[in-house]
């Protein structure tokens, strides 16, 4: 995490790179947390995994592997033991479940999209980009059958998603009834979709000759990037018939991940480039609160290229949008009012036209276990590292196929994004807490305990028992505590001075850290100090300073977004270590809270290096400060880069000076410097490269040629081996919804019309009555109108009933209607969904 508060989104660009839970205090969650793990029963076994320190493999290999139709034949050969990426090929996946030497780990935190290009709707070369015009977005909702893209071009492994948020995700579930509304209103409807179109080019200025839509005398050309690695290259081909049925020329550019990025993200939207982009985003953790989607998706704040910085979204919803990342709301059910609205208005602005949440499989060999995140799979789980071993010795070397690696350069602070890139590069940190990967809350891994207090009235809960919740009248921010920085004089600036009145907050979160945290070392054998936390918060500040040499516009918009709700910090104690950190944003869940706002540690001397650079012009942190100076976007393991550091290493280990030595030396202790320095030194001329972290695996080895990463169990760690190995399996609801296929309905002296049974089992025993959070229904009539909500009737473990009466029945008249069942479980955050059709008809009569 960078320093406080600016921490990694839980959005990833896919190769290239988004019912309420309420709590249950000290109950499954816990408890499950400690089961006792699968697999090595002898007692043998046993004895040496109680003994066990670290990473339970010796050794990982990473490889590129980019065919997926060879996956099942190198598990089955033994040549590979793992491919973490998502397969969304159902011949593959059918593959590898019909095979006794593999398994599949299936994720839902991958959605499809199209991203449209907002500009104009004159663009540089003088052309029109018709999707300048909101209606004209807008009407793509209607012209895409979201159902034939996922039961026909991605095989049935994907639903049709329309909203921007996940359907898989808590938030759907919460809006379950918003949601269907929005559905049903923006389905299917090809002649709604071309009314709307035609409209929106005639205002335009356009017109249609022959069929074919012309502006300035010139036909209306559409330049549709598509994605070739996966079935995103059918949905662009059946994009591109619908547009040319339109009335519109399209021209199919097909592009690899890095091609399509250097015109979708690196160029700016106006030029021309291109049009619609068949997009997708992966999730690497459950997001139990996705109101931060308007402003990541829809506005300028999302992120700093110039894609984003083109969005103009109405008044309304840039306010909306920027009230619901802050979490502005005073109560749940004004929070459920701004998201219900939200949803209305992204789908107007349409910046986006989300398609399908995709389904997508990690292979494993049958003797490998891993927790996959339900989200995020494996490669997005904060637990692999600490959970991926074989079930039938402790151990081993392993081989782990990726479709890319390496796709950009490595630095902790602006470098890659590549989801397959951060798998690896987490190995190798060790957190201050872990997200549950079939919850999404957070569990304490370098915290002890923490202490959240939130103003009167903000609607914050908290699961499990860690941390405590507790209301404040007023929350008045210490004087002491630093809320900005000083670039010109390298100094902190406290709230007394910045805020002279006072200033107040509506959360206040003490993290209290662990008492052995400073006897732990990097991966150089350097121990960790006050300074690993204290550097990491000064640079995103001078990152966001005009004075400073540092000063990275690319980083604006991501630290605006942090200063509107941050509101200062401070060093309680060093030992053991306390900080206190003072804020205005919240989150439903405190969890979360502590997870967003308490500060990491990172290698304040390989930081540094990175500094010297870019302060001597040599190095930029980001692509986008690189690019506008002409220099090394910096990587900390290969490339150009490698010698800089070197060079920059030798003059800080000659140098008494540094920058921020006088902000950092309060928290250096006597000789860290040059101990620092000099472990840094050694560990380059042992390893070639300057990744330094601090988890479970160190970073042996880089090939980039070859296309291999190698990683190795580091000796240092000292946690127990099996310490998270109760969570490496998913205890998913699994639904079995029964009832009659035909109601008879009108007579009212009928007490009890109908009744349907659900079964809710895991692993094929009953689900527990007591992990279950909420068992609801909906009931459409045959318009796909809601006829009637509410909440099921328990039958004792595992099995529920929903009861209709004659009356509700009779209100239906007479067709088909749907039944429709969402069960919340406390030990898994996705909602699963069952439904039921059938018909009613007149009593006495017959079915037609």
């Amino acid at each position: 995490m960078r320093g406080v508060g600016l921490g990694i989104s839980a959005l990833v660009l896919i190769a290239a790179v988004t019912v309420a839970l309420w709590p249950l205090k000290n109950g499954p969650v816990q408890e499950r947390a400690t089961r006792e793990p699968s697999g090595l029963n002898a007692d043998r076994d046993r004895e040496a995994l109680a003994h066990r320190r670290g990473a339970l493999l010796d050794e990982i290999v990473f490889l590129r592997e980019t065919d997926m139709g060879r996956v099942t034949g190198l598990i089955e050969s033994g040549s590979h033991q793992l491919f973490s990426q998502g397969i969304s090929s159902p011949t593959v996946v059918n593959r590898l479940r019909d095979s006794v030497y593999a398994d599949v780990d299936l994720a839902f935190g991958t959605s499809s999209e199209l991203t449209l290009n907002p500009a104009g709707p004159e663009l540089a070369d003088g052309s029109l980009n018709p999707f300048a015009l909101p209606e004209i977005r807008e009407a793509l909702n209607w012209l895409i059958d979201r159902r034939h893209v996922a039961e026909e071009l991605y095989g049935g492994l994907a639903v049709p998603r329309t909203l921007p948020l996940s359907t898989a995700f808590p938030d759907y579930a919460r809006l379950a009834e918003v949601a269907r509304e929005l559905e049903l209103r923006y389905a299917h409807d090809p002649e709604r979709a071309r009314a709307a179109i035609d409209a929106g080019m005639h205002e335009l200025g356009a017109s249609r000759q022959e069929g074919r839509w012309t502006w300035r005398g010139e036909p209306v050309r559409l330049r549709l990037l598509i994605r070739t690695e996966d079935e995103r290259r059918r949905v662009g081909d059946y994009l591109a018939n619908l547009l040319q049925d339109e009335g519109f020329e399209v021209e199919r550019r097909y592009r690899t991940a890095e091609e399509a990025s250097r015109l979708w993200i690196a160029t700016d939207p106006a030029a021309g480039h291109w049009h619609l982009y068949t997009g997708a985003w992966i999730s690497i953790v459950i997001q139990r609160d996705q109101a931060d989607n308007f402003s990541f998706y829809y506005t300028p704040r999302g992120r700093a290229e110039p894609l984003w910085q083109a969005y103009r979204p109405t008044p309304e919803f840039d306010a909306l949008a920027e009230r619901l990342s802050r979490r502005d709301y005073r109560h749940w059910e004004e929070r459920q009012e701004m998201m219900a609205r939200a949803l209305e208005l992204a789908l107007e602005n349409a910046s986006r036209v989300w398609l399908v949440d995709q389904l997508n499989a990690s292979a494993r060999a049958a003797n490998v276990e891993v927790a996959a995140d339900l989200a995020g799979g494996v490669s997005g789980s904060a637990l692999w590292p600490y959970t991926l071993r074989y079930t039938d010795r402790l151990g081993g070397r392993m081989v782990v196929g990726l479709p890319g690696l390496l796709g950009e350069p490595w630095n902790p602070v602006a470098g890659s994004n590549w989801a397959f890139d951060r798998m690896i590069t987490r190995a190798t940190q060790d957190p201050m807490v872990l997200p549950d990967p079939y919850t999404g809350l957070y569990h304490p891994q370098r915290i002890t305990r923490a202490e959240v207090a939130v103003a009167q009235g903000v609607p914050v809960e908290h699961t499990l028992d860690w941390l405590t919740v507790t209301r404040e009248a007023r929350i008045a921010v210490p004087d002491e505590a630093w809320v900005d920085w000083d670039a010109l004089h390298g100094r902190f600036i406290t709230v007394g001075e910045a805020h002279p009145e006072g200033l107040e907050a509506r959360t206040r979160v003490r993290v209290h850290y662990d008492a052995d945290l400073f006897d732990r070392r990097w991966h150089d054998g350097s121990w960790l100090t006050p300074a690993d936390f204290v550097l990491p918060w000064i640079l995103d500040f001078e990152r966001a300073s005009d004075a400073s040499p540092l000063f990275d516009p690319a980083h604006l918009a991501t630290f605006e977004a942090f200063r509107g709700h941050f509101r200062g910090w401070r060093i309680v104690s060093t030992d053991p270590l306390v900080i206190e950190i003072y804020s205005d944003q919240i989150f439903p869940d405190a969890e979360s809270i502590v997870a967003a706002r308490a500060p990491g540690p990172l290698p304040w001397h390989v930081l540094m290096l990175g500094i010297l650079g870019e302060r001597r012009g040599e190095l930029a942190f980001s692509s986008n400060k690189a690019d506008r100076q002409r220099v090394d976007w910096l990587s900390l393991v290969a490339g150009p880069s490698l010698p800089a550091l070197a060079r920059l290493l030798e003059q800080a280990r000659a140098s008494s000076e540094l920058p921020y030595t006088l902000a950092l030396g309060e928290w250096l202790t006597p000789g860290e410097r040059e101990r620092r320095f000099d472990a840094l030194a050694a560990w380059h001329q042992a390893f070639g490269h300057f990744w330094v972290g601090s988890g479970p695996y160190r970073l042996h080895s880089v090939h980039p040629v070859e296309g291999s990463v190698v990683l190795r169990r580091f000796e240092g760690f000292r946690d127990p081996a099996d310490r998270w190995l109760g969570l490496s399996k998913a205890p998913i609801p699994e639904l079995v919804l029964d009832g009659p296929l035909v109601v008879e309905a009108g007579d009212n002296t009928v007490r009890e019309a109908a009744a349907f049974r659900l079964l809710v089992t895991v692993e094929g025993q009953p689900y527990p009555e007591a992990a279950l959070q909420e068992v609801n229904y909906l009931l459409f009539d045959g318009q796909g109108a809601l006829a009637k909500r509410g909440e099921a009737l328990s039958l004792g473990d595992g099995e529920w009933r929903v009861r209709l009466d004659a009356e509700t029945l009779a209100a239906l008249g007479s067709g088909a209607n749907s039944l429709e069942l969402a069960v919340t479980s406390r030990w898994v955050a996705l909602p699963a969904f069952a439904s039921h059709v059938f018909a009613t008809v007149p009593h006495g009569g017959e079915v037609p």
